[in-house]
């Protein structure tokens, strides 16, 4: 916008964002669209986060993208099924 010779303060840009992102993941929400037969798989690891022992719970499609994932403190089978 500088380049054009239009100053616009951060806080406008933000509103802009705020009113706007809404919309538009509306209208591209339309567009995406899950395919039939999808696969995926959890996976579980005990990893060390900010020198700290966690089990880390991922879910794992096809081509080894993460979908999601879930830390924990304790192995709980029953938030681990939820997850």
């Amino acid at each position: 916008m500088l380049e054009r010779g239009v100053e616009v303060d951060h806080i406008t840009l933000f509103r802009w964002i705020q009113h706007y992102a809404p919309e538009m993941e509306k209208r591209l929400r339309w567009y995406y669209k899950p395919t039939l037969g999808f696969s995926w798989q959890v996976d579980e690891t005990y990893v060390k986060v900010k020198g700290k022992w966690c089990y880390l719970y991922r879910a794992i499609d096809k081509n080894g993208n993460t979908i999601d994932f879930y830390l924990s403190r304790t192995r709980n089978a029953k938030a681990a099924k939820r997850f």
